[in-house]
């Protein structure tokens, strides 16, 4: 059912539905509503795909070294990293995660309470299995839209 934490990504393979969890970290969601809601994520690519780990999108230059331009401060919890997680990407300092995320194919539980988990694919997953893989991935897939479920745009 979807509610103002449903999170829907239209992207090159189809649609993913993710749960936003704001009880286990209320500011990363908040944030990624904000990027939502202003479109931020539509046209961005999945850059950084590995087989049987995760996809990463979330940076505006595809690179893997873009953001928003706003770091967010480590909202680590003890959810874990399954498959369908949906969780922040940073570099080494644990307060660095801006708009970069990444959801996991398989269980990754040796990033458990070092990135911060705001979500879980609850509908999609196997279009996610369908991304094209690769560091970079060569003519990625991408998000085309972005947006709250409660507040399409």
């Amino acid at each position: 059912m979807a509610d103002e934490n449903t999170l829907i990504l239209e992207t090159t393979k189809g649609n993913v539905t993710i749960q936003m969890r704001p009880d286990l970290a209320p500011n990363h969601v908040a944030r990624i509503k904000e990027l939502a809601n202003d479109g931020f994520y539509d046209g961005i690519v999945f850059h950084r795909v590995i087989d049987g780990f995760m996809a990463q999108t979330g940076d505006p230059t595809g690179t893997g070294m873009g953001g928003s331009g706003q770091k967010l401060k480590q909202e680590f919890n003890d959810a874990p990293h399954a498959r369908g997680t949906c969780s922040m990407a940073r570099a080494q300092n644990p307060d660095s995660a801006d708009s970069q995320f990444f959801i996991c194919f398989d269980d990754a539980g040796f990033l458990d309470r070092q990135y911060t988990v705001w979500g879980q694919v609850v509908e999609g997953m196997e279009n996610v299995d369908k991304i094209k893989r690769g560091e970079p991935v060569k003519d990625p897939d991408q998000i085309v839209k972005a947006y709250m479920a409660v507040n399409p745009r």
